[in-house]
C-alpha cells in the first residue's frame, strides 16, 4: 500500500528548476505539482530537485538471486529492488532484463516470469516500474515469442545486445568464466559451449533477423537502441536499423559517431563514481569532457545515481544542477516522458528531497505518493500532515 500526500506547498528549500538551484516554492496536489497556496511544511536547508529517470538498472538481478544458486522468489525480489530505488530517488526505473542465449537467470524463459511477476507487482509498486530488455542479437528462434511478450506485457524499450565475441573468446582460452556461465544456465560446460558456436555459425542470418525485430519494433512504437557498441562502426550500423539509443559505447569513437548521428549516449554512473569502466573501457568522465554523454544510468548500482550527481560537481565537470538534469530531465526527454523529469506545475510530483550537507536522500516522493521517507525532513513532513503521523504509528 503506498500514501498519497495531501495536498502540501514545500516552502524554504533550494528548488532545482530551469537548471538553476532557486530559493522557491513548489505545491502537489493529487499527484501533480502546482503552484497553487496549500498548507505549507518548511524545508529550510534542504534541496528539493526532480525524481531520478533510470533507463537501465541491472541490479535488481542481485535481489532475485543474491548467488546464482539461490534465487528468491521474484515477488519478494522485485519489492526489495524497488525499495532500494525508492531509498536512493528513482521515481521512474526501467529493469533491464535479458532475453539471451545465456539461459538462466538471462534466458526467455526467467524474462518472462519477470515480466508477468512485474505486471502482478505494479498494483502495490511505489514507483513507475517498466521493463527493458536486452535482446541478445544471436538468439535465434524466439524472435515471435518475444514480440508477443513484449505485447502482452507493454514493454516500451529493448536495446540489441551482442555477448557472443566475449564468450567465445572465454571458450577458447578456456576460462572458467565460461564454466560458471554454465553452471547458472544449469547444464554441462561442454553443452554450453556448443550452444555459442551453434549460434556463431548462424552470423550471417543476423542482420536479417535485427530487420525483422525492428520493422516489428516500429510497428509497435517501441523506443529501441544498442548495449555495448564497441566502434564507431558498429554504431552507425545500428542506427541504420532505427536503434537511435547508444547505451554504454565503449569507446570514444562509438560515442562520436553517436553525437554526429543525433543519437543520445547513455553511461553508466558506477563509470562516473570509480573514475573509470570496470570492464576497461572508455571512462565516462572522459566522453563528458567532450560534451559526448546525454545521461546516466545505474546500470549495476543503483546508488551511484545520485553520487554521480555530486561526483560531476564535485570534480568541476558540472555545475549539481546540470548534473542532477543528467539523471532526471535529459533520460525523461530521451524516452518521451514529457509529463516528468523537471519541477513546474502540471508535471507529475516527482521528487527528491535531499539534505545537502549530508547528501542523503531523505524523501521520495513518486507521483504524489510517498515512496521513502527518513530524518530531519522525514520528521517535518510528518509533524504537517497527521495523516502521514497515524500511518507510521
Amino acid at each position: 500500500m503506498t500514501m498519497t500526500l495531501p495536498p502540501l506547498r514545500l516552502t524554504g528549500a533550494t528548488v532545482l528548476r530551469d537548471a538553476r538551484l532557486l530559493p522557491e516554492a513548489i505545491g502537489l496536489a493529487d499527484g501533480m505539482l502546482t503552484d497553487a497556496a496549500l498548507p505549507e511544511v518548511d524545508l529550510t536547508g534542504y534541496l528539493v530537485l526532480p525524481g531520478i529517470v533510470d533507463l537501465h538498472g541491472d541490479g535488481f538481478e542481485r535481489h532475485i538471486a543474491p548467488r546464482p544458486s539461490a534465487p528468491m522468489p521474484l515477488a519478494f525480489g522485485l519489492r526489495a529492488a524497488e525499495r532500494e530505488a525508492a531509498a536512493h530517488g528513482l521515481t521512474t526505473a526501467w529493469f533491464a532484463q535479458s532475453w539471451s542465449w545465456e539461459g538462466g537467470l538471462r534466458g526467455p524463459d526467467h524474462a518472462e516470469r519477470v515480466m508477468a511477476a512485474l505486471a502482478e507487482h505494479r498494483a502495490e509498486a511505489m514507483l513507475d516500474l517498466r521493463l527493458q530488455i536486452r535482446c541478445e542479437t544471436h538468439l535465434f528462434d524466439e524472435d515471435d515469442r518475444l514480440l508477443a511478450a513484449i505485447g502482452r506485457f507493454g514493454v516500451d524499450y529493448v536495446v540489441f545486445n551482442n555477448h557472443l565475441p566475449e564468450a567465445i573468446l572465454l571458450a577458447e582460452a578456456g576460462s572458467p568464466t565460461l564454466a560458471a556461465w554454465a553452471e547458472r544456465d544449469g547444464c554441462a560446460p561442454e553443452t554450453f559451449r556448443r550452444r555459442l558456436y551453434d549460434a556463431l555459425a548462424r552470423a550471417r542470418s543476423v542482420p536479417r533477423r535485427l530487420l525483422t525485430l525492428a520493422r516489428a519494433f516500429d510497428a509497435l512504437g517501441l523506443r529501441y537502441g544498442s548495449h555495448d557498441d564497441p566502434d564507431g562502426a558498429t554504431r552507425d550500423y545500428f542506427h541504420a536499423l532505427g536503434a537511435r539509443i547508444a547505451e554504454f559505447p565503449q569507446s570514444r569513437g562509438a560515442a562520436s559517431v553517436a553525437r554526429t548521428l543525433g543519437d543520445p549516449v547513455l553511461m553508466g554512473a558506477p563509470n562516473v563514481v570509480r573514475g573509470g569502466s570496470q570492464a576497461g573501457h572508455v571512462a565516462a568522465r572522459d566522453l563528458l569532457v567532450e560534451g559526448l554523454v546525454d545521461a546516466l544510468v545505474s546500470d549495476y548500482h543503483t546508488p551511484c545515481l545520485p553520487a554521480a550527481a555530486w561526483a560531476l560537481s564535485d570534480c568541476g565537470l558540472l555545475p549539481f544542477a546540470r548534473a542532477w538534469e543528467m539523471i532526471s530531465t535529459r533520460p525523461a526527454a530521451i524516452m518521451g516522458l514529457a509529463d516528468r523529469g523537471t519541477l513546474a506545475p502540471g508535471q507529475r510530483a516527482d521528487l527528491v528531497i535531499m539534505n545537502p550537507r549530508t547528501r542523503g536522500i531523505e524523501a521520495t516522493i513518486a507521483g504524489g505518493r510517498l515512496a521513502y521517507l527518513a530524518g530531519e525532513a522525514g520528521a517535518r513532513l510528518l509533524a504537517r500532515t497527521p495523516g502521514l503521523r497515524y500511518a507510521a504509528e
